[in-house]
């Protein structure tokens, strides 16, 4: 029920009829209430994830890339797993924000950062072979915070700064392998500052 004191940012709004949690998910597909709907969503905090992780399955891929940008903000160990499989999805600009949320550490903590066991293995399958840049560019990210670590993570990087046909992702690709900018900067961290995340 809404709160008739304090109500929402969204009631009355750019024609919202229903502001529940399900309602402001599906208008994240409504390039007229979207940013509405982005805004809100997250102040709901955990109260709206359970709509948000519905909405990954949702027909329209702007609402799946919506919610894989929400949960870059309110992810939980649970969603982790959610999120791997959207890095399959059909449309390349939801695989881009499924690579960005589970790449990004700034808004996780240590208990909700992915760790290789979940992710390595399907970043470096897109690093190789997706056929979308960007998709290949975001994975290229999210490879890269293993590249201290796992050895898989350093020749994935080697072939795509080697190989792939974008000089974009070459480029990318090329910063965080040794001698790379991001990864020389980061070698001189602690392995706790490098990695800020557990395994899973």
């Amino acid at each position: 029920m809404l709160d008739l004191v304090e109500p929402l940012e969204t009631d009355g709004m750019l024609g919202f009829v229903r502001t529940d949690d399900e309602a402001l998910v599906s208008c994240l597909g409504d390039p007229q209430r979207t940013v509405a709907a982005y805004r809100e969503l997250p102040r709901r905090g955990q109260n709206a994830l359970s709509a948000i992780r519905s909405g990954l399955r949702d027909g329209n891929p702007a609402v799946r890339e919506g919610c894989c940008r929400l949960l870059d903000h309110l992810v939980d160990i649970e969603s982790v797993g959610e999120l791997v499989a959207m890095a399959d999805d059909p449309d390349a600009r939801v695989r881009v924000a499924a690579f960005h949320a589970l790449a990004c550490d700034r808004c996780k903590g240590d208990t909700c950062a992915p760790g290789p066991g979940q992710v390595l293995e399907p970043a470096i399958r897109h690093l190789a072979s997706d056929p979308d840049a960007h998709v290949r560019a975001r994975a290229a990210e999210l490879v890269g915070r293993f590249a201290h670590s796992d050895a898989r993570a350093v020749a994935a990087l080697q072939a795509s700064h080697a190989k792939d046909p974008s000089p974009a992702v070459r480029k990318k690709a090329g910063w965080f392998i040794p001698g790379g900018t991001v990864y020389e900067r980061s070698a001189r961290l602690s392995p706790d500052e490098r990695t800020p995340n557990r395994p899973l």
